[in-house]
């Protein structure tokens, strides 16, 4: 009896293997999946540089050296922010020609290109940045090793210069600092998404690694200073303002959000000083790399 039992029972399934097996080929199709993001990332981001690039040095000639009209209106903004400045504040409120005279003369041409940036290349910026949702699913997911609450803030951030202040407010389009936080932007972007493409395939170049290590020096500070700047200009005049509707209050959490972006500037500065150190060692030379960071 005990023979027969014996013969009627199979070898258990393998279910750990199964497991394993499963698992392993779960992750190489995210790494192909990952590899594609990024790189089609890089492209997109390479894509607006080029065009930013393009129309700020009318390479094309297509660009008049004439601000159009509804720049003309709209640098008012930018004049209210130059005049917030300390070293301008005694100043009366600057028309776009006292804007333009303060711009040294070699760099006139490229403010009256940056004041038209928006119409350039506003929707592919928007079109790609919203695309970088997918980045915070990918730290949820664990498909990447990053901090949650850092990704989900970044890519916010973005999220909200486009959609909640570019495309809300048409008078800031116009704005010329949209042509420097689109540079620095896709400056970043670029060398951020070709850095990961290449660490996917496991390749490794010592320029590229340096510059995304460095970078963040010049591009940070002029990404968050044009982004600081273009939410300063979306504010009304006459300070203090009325608090009788939800606009109103989105008024006010504007002012909120350009004064926390200096501090939250200085955290991510601190944030990727840290990293640099991690990976290139003290001093601002090359060195090899002492670890790979995703």
């Amino acid at each position: 009896m005990a023979k027969a039992n014996n013969a009627t029972k199979g070898p258990a399934p393998p279910a750990k293997d199964t497991t394993a097996k499963s698992a392993s080929v779960f992750k190489i199709y995210s790494r192909y999946y990952l590899i594609a993001y990024n790189v089609l990332s890089a492209l997109g981001w390479l894509y607006i540089l080029s065009l930013t690039i393009t129309h700020l040095t009318n390479l094309d000639g297509s660009q008049s050296s004439v601000i159009p009209e509804k720049a003309r209106a709209a640098t008012s903004t930018f004049s209210r922010f130059l005049t917030s400045l300390p070293f301008l504040k005694s100043s009366p409120v600057l028309t776009t020609t006292a804007v333009e005279s303060k711009v040294p003369h070699i760099l006139r041409p490229f403010y009256r290109r940056a004041t038209t940036a928006f119409d350039r290349v506003g929707w592919p910026v928007t079109l790609v940045q919203s695309f970088a949702v997918l980045e915070v699913l990918h730290v949820a997911a664990k498909l990447v090793k990053s901090s949650l609450p850092t990704t989900a803030i970044q890519v916010a951030s973005r999220i909200y210069l486009t959609w909640g202040i570019l495309l809300r407010f048409p008078s800031v389009q116009t704005d010329p600092l949209v042509a420097s936080m689109v540079f620095a932007w896709s400056t970043t972007e670029v060398i951020r998404y070709s850095f990961y493409s290449l660490n996917q395939v496991g390749i490794e170049v010592p320029f590229l690694t340096y510059l995304r290590y460095t970078t963040f020096y010049v591009l940070y500070p002029l990404g968050a200073g044009s982004e600081a700047g273009l939410m300063f200009a979306s504010l009304p005049t006459g300070f203090p303002w009325p608090l009788k509707s939800l606009s109103d209050a989105y008024t006010y959490l504007r002012l909120a959000f350009v004064i926390i972006w200096i501090p939250g500037l200085a955290t991510m500065m601190i944030h990727m000083q840290k990293q640099r150190t991690k990976v290139l060692g003290p001093g601002l030379l090359y060195k090899s790399p002492k670890a790979k960071t995703a």
